[in-house]
């Protein structure tokens, strides 16, 4: 990887766990929730990795391109909790970012989706938190509610019981706080005004305490 590639999987909170899970190496990633061109950005900084998307709809801000890059990609209703197409014990890492929130059954989903992990992979987990409840409402979200598709709350106490259940083991956990994030926010107000016309809430999500993540381990 190079110096200006591994520059950017630091900075961003998701894959900086990424590259401490695997680092350089060869890894077969399920990425569930996968769009807004995810695919295309992770091979572009992890070229080792074995990319496999998973969501309700594969249509969801996904390009040929991205495409091109999936080994494979699975479109199906995580509510039904119905995995069958999905391979057992196959994957190295799951990543599932703001997903989580938008099912009623999330808990069950994750609970499945563990079986889908290998031996000493890696899950990483993040979602609005308890706090995300309290904040003031802005555009793009900074509270629960700001998303109308939110439909439950959880928290760090209750995955920590539902992924020690699976036989897995919380490395870490706790609120989202990327200071690389924090540090710039003068820069991502300016351009996030120039280009859109007004403040997105997620520039403000690391500052104010947004968003809980966990990164577990398989035993």
């Amino acid at each position: 990887m190079s110096i200006l590639n591994y520059a950017r999987s630091v900075v961003n909170f998701k894959f900086s766990f990424l590259q401490r899970s695997f680092g350089g190496k060869s890894f077969k990633l399920l990425d569930v929730g996968a769009g807004n061109h995810s695919a295309s950005r992770i091979k572009s900084l992890f070229p080792q990795c074995e990319y496999y998307g998973l969501d309700l709809d594969k249509s969801y801000n996904n390009s040929d391109d991205d495409f091109k890059v999936m080994k494979d990609f699975y479109e199906l209703d995580l509510t039904k909790l119905n995995y069958d197409i999905v391979p057992e014990q196959y994957f190295d890492g799951i990543w599932m970012a703001h997903v989580i929130e938008h099912l009623y059954n999330g808990d069950e989903v994750v609970s499945g989706l563990t079986k889908k992990m290998k031996p000493g992979g890696y899950f990483y987990i993040e979602y609005p938190g308890k706090k995300s409840t309290t904040l003031p409402s802005m555009r793009g979200s900074l509270n629960f509610k700001d998303d109308a598709s939110h439909v439950r709350l959880y928290s760090v106490k209750e995955l920590t019981s539902v992924f020690e259940a699976n036989g897995c083991t919380v490395l870490k956990s706790g609120t989202r706080r990327n200071w690389y994030y924090i540090f710039a926010m003068p820069i991502r107000m300016v351009l996030s005004l120039v280009k859109k016309g007004h403040l997105e809430g997620n520039i403000f999500w690391d500052l104010l305490g947004f968003a809980e993540y966990l990164w577990v381990k398989k035993n």
